[in-house]
């Protein structure tokens, strides 16, 4: 037992609570404590160092993150025993993605067992053999009910289901444009985007801000095929279009006959709504809606609304080439959440969740520039000229906290530093809010401090 180990703080610089784990790593190393030993409870070393009890706190979780130290409930806090106890625990996601949160109390695994249960006791059969490309009939209907209410007035014969927005983006891609059209977007674009548009030989064009003057300007210059864009809080920037900009965008691509992919991703999880482009000029506009990014990536299922028929059944003939049709279970599954009034249930439940997060993380960050929308659950936080987007992922990676550099959102010219937080995925509340202790204490470092590992 070394319950009455104390760092010696007197020399250091830089972050207290990231120093306290330095000095917990170099005594381990040094043998001064060793695996098992009972660490000093918090407040007892708090007081003896002199410091207020968050800092030691930060420190203690710094350390687990790093698999030096753990929790034993009461007992306390143990050094790890490295020989014999593997790494810590990893969350097994990609932490390049933007994920949403698990909803609490099993909410969407509840849904999900309830309504396998139901389509196996009476459609079984149809739920579990190929669908025509593109989706069933009344899988089509329940998607048009859907994108109805979300502004965009659809009847079945203009909507394509896909498995995701990710194979709608490419199935559109590949079969409404040539390779060497221009496509116009954001400084900074989801690289899922950029990858499609690199393979089928598309120009990127970047707008400098997303709205009608710099798409007429761009329009001048050169002949622009599409427009591709994230209305509502952006992924990364989490911004969200003005009605009146995306009014002003479509009059442009009317006057100029550009089409318009209108990659509504998040735009479900706004409890107050802005009308999507696609309402103002659906002969022209791409609509995707897809379940990844409102309820989970696991569903595989998106609707699309085609600005006609004709370019409908062309982008159907596509998807049999590639995915032959999105997963009819899931499909059948999401249909029957539009029908009985779940899948509101589950956005209502995920918009609560995401409020929460995105609290937490307007307290912690208040002090540096951060866009979000406040039912999302990523931010965009613009970083102090010291700090690289690298630097900060680098550092948060130990955390679980998703964090990817602006530079591999931007599109031609490098930005401003800026990273995207996610506050997603299977991080729970209470590691989020020690990781962006985390990264608050970073990113006020007055000096650039080592990754933690």
């Amino acid at each position: 037992m070394n319950d009455r180990w104390v760092p010696d703080l007197g020399a250091i610089s830089g972050v207290k609570y990231v120093a306290i784990a330095d000095a917990l790593g170099k005594a381990i190393e040094q043998g001064v404590v060793n695996a098992g030993d009972r660490l000093p409870p918090q407040r007892d070393l708090a007081a003896r160092l002199g410091i207020d009890l968050t800092t030691v706190t930060r420190a203690y979780e710094a350390a687990r993150l790093r698999g030096l130290i753990e929790g034993r409930g009461r007992a306390g806090s143990f050094v790890r025993d490295s020989s014999r106890a593997g790494p810590p625990r990893r969350l097994t996601v990609d932490a390049g993605m933007n994920t949403p949160p698990e909803l609490p109390r099993g909410i969407l695994g509840r849904a999900i067992a309830r309504t396998t249960s139901e389509l196996m006791s009476r459609d079984a059969a149809s739920s579990l053999q190929y669908q025509p490309a593109g989706g069933a009939r009344e899988d089509r209907v329940c998607g048009a009910e859907l994108l109805t209410r979300m502004g965009v007035p659809s009847v079945d014969d203009d909507v394509l289901i896909t498995s995701g927005g990710q194979s709608a983006l490419h199935a559109i891609l590949n079969s409404a444009f040539e390779p060497g059209d221009a496509v116009a977007c954001g400084t900074h674009v989801y690289p899922g985007f950029q990858a499609i548009a690199a393979r089928l030989g598309l120009r990127l064009v970047a707008l400098p801000r997303m709205n009608a003057e710099a798409l007429r300007r761009a329009c001048a210059q050169e002949v622009i095929k599409a427009l591709y864009l994230v209305p509502t809080n952006d992924n990364p920037t989490a911004l969200t279009l003005a009605a009146s900009d995306r009014k002003g965008l479509a009059r442009v691509a009317e006057e100029h006959d550009v089409q318009i992919i209108e990659d509504d991703a998040y735009g479900a999880l706004a409890s107050a709504p802005i009308a999507p482009i696609a309402s103002y000029v659906p002969q022209r506009t791409w609509y995707i809606l897809s379940t990844s990014k409102i309820i989970s990536p696991a569903l595989r299922v998106a609707f699309v609304r085609a600005p006609s028929v004709a370019a409908s059944l062309k982008i159907a003939a596509g998807l049999h080439e590639t995915t032959i049709m999105a997963p009819p279970l899931n499909v059948a599954m999401v249909s029957a959440w539009i029908t009985d009034g779940t899948f509101e249930l589950l956005l209502g439940s995920m918009r609560l969740e995401n409020a929460k997060r995105q609290l937490i993380a307007a307290e912690l960050l208040a002090d540096f520039d951060i866009s979000a929308h406040p039912e999302g659950y990523h931010v965009w936080l613009s970083l102090p000229s010291r700090l690289t987007g690298r630097d900060v992922a680098d550092f948060m990676r130990p955390t679980g906290l998703p964090v990817i550099p602006a530079e591999r959102f931007n599109v031609g010219d490098a930005g401003p530093e800026a990273a995207r937080i996610s506050l997603g995925g299977a991080i729970s509340i209470d590691r989020l809010r020690n990781a962006l202790l985390i990264l608050q204490g970073y990113a006020n470092a007055p000096v650039r401090m080592s990754p933690l590992v």
